[in-house]
């Protein structure tokens, strides 16, 4: 099973020239379009409600974001900018994660993407940044840990930017283990593989920083020979991908060099994971800035989870040293 995650209000979160605006989404949607939307269940996104946002944010956020919004929205930080649509598109993009994760838990398999936006993985509990407003994969693990029947999730992000607010929001939760795949160095600055998560989270955080030319040999070796000896060890009841597609190699905003067929193959290996597992995938989209190169990326990824059949296998050198480096958390990486 496929499900499509969409709502209108996504468009409705102007942000103008800005690098992260509604042009990114309707050149998903056209290509999907294109492909008779590949098939798949449209799911319309529901707005999450405000049960689903405390797991994850402070109430004094939550209520600041909204307050700001009300009053004329504008710009929260260089970075960051809000409409009057902003709220709706907010809510309904944390909320479609939130369903999506739900959905396929009570139907017991299958994927979907969520095409919605603002993005989500650099809002902290208590901070909107880097574009983010909610953060939505960090939603819908926590409703799917604390309210679908989850035990464990995992949120592996391949964004080439680190997902500072979805680690921080788990750094001490061993239920939701966060690995992370990222240029560095890079906004925002934050990733290192020294840290690993504390208290009870220790070992449950997996930063995975490659430098600027890495590409896809480099991202799936460390999806095939680190993420995925992990997971079987950490047996997640649902995987969540954080899907940022700006470590393309023709993406402005980093110097990655990944290609439709990387993301195509890392989708794969994640399709056989899910598979292996008995656990669903849900992939919420974060970033990815030049439009064709996302939406044709999109399509791979889709394409990816569609396949069936085992993924190509990539080298295992570069994951080498960060199979030493975790081997002490994680046995599975000794083998």
């Amino acid at each position: 099973m496929g499900l499509y995650v969409r709502h209108p209000s996504s468009f409705g979160h102007e942000t103008g020239a800005h690098p992260e605006n509604a042009r990114r989404l309707l050149v998903i949607e056209e290509a999907m379009n294109a492909r008779d939307w590949m098939s798949l269940e449209m799911l319309e996104a529901p707005a999450a409600s405000r049960e689903q946002l405390l797991r994850v944010h402070g109430a004094e956020h939550i209520d600041a974001i909204e307050s700001h919004v009300v009053a004329g929205a504008g710009m929260i930080d260089m970075d960051t900018i809000t409409s009057e649509g902003s709220w709706e598109a907010a809510l309904h993009a944390a909320g479609g994660a939130a369903a999506a994760a739900e959905r396929l838990l009570e139907d017991g398999g299958g994927f979907a993407f969520c095409g919605t936006r603002p993005p989500g993985h650099h809002a902290e509990r208590g901070r909107a940044m880097g574009f983010c407003l909610f953060n939505n994969v960090a939603v819908a693990a926590a409703h799917a840990v604390e309210a679908c029947g989850a035990e464990r999730a995992l949120v592996f992000d391949f964004d080439v930017h680190h997902g500072n607010g979805t680690e921080a929001i788990f750094y001490e939760d061993p239920s939701v283990l966060y690995a992370s795949v990222h240029q560095s160095p890079l906004y925002p600055g934050s990733g290192a593989a020294r840290d690993t998560g504390r208290r009870e989270g220790e070992g449950f955080t997996v930063n995975m920083p490659v430098p600027p030319g890495a590409g896809s040999e480099e991202f799936l070796s460390l999806t095939q020979h680190v993420i995925a000896p992990i997971a079987r060890e950490h047996q997640p009841g649902v995987l969540f991908l954080s899907a940022g597609y700006d470590a393309h190699r023709d993406d402005p905003l980093a110097q990655c060099d990944m290609t439709e067929e990387g993301y195509r193959e890392m989708a794969a290996t994640f399709a056989s994971l899910g598979e292996e597992l008995q656990a669903p995938v849900v992939i919420c989209l974060e970033g990815g800035y030049n439009v064709a190169a996302l939406a044709s990326s999109v399509v791979a990824t889709i394409e990816g989870m569609q396949r069936g059949g085992e993924p190509s296998e990539a080298p295992e050198a570069a994951a080498a040293p960060y199979r030493e480096h975790f081997a002490g958390s994680w046995p599975a990486l000794r083998r």
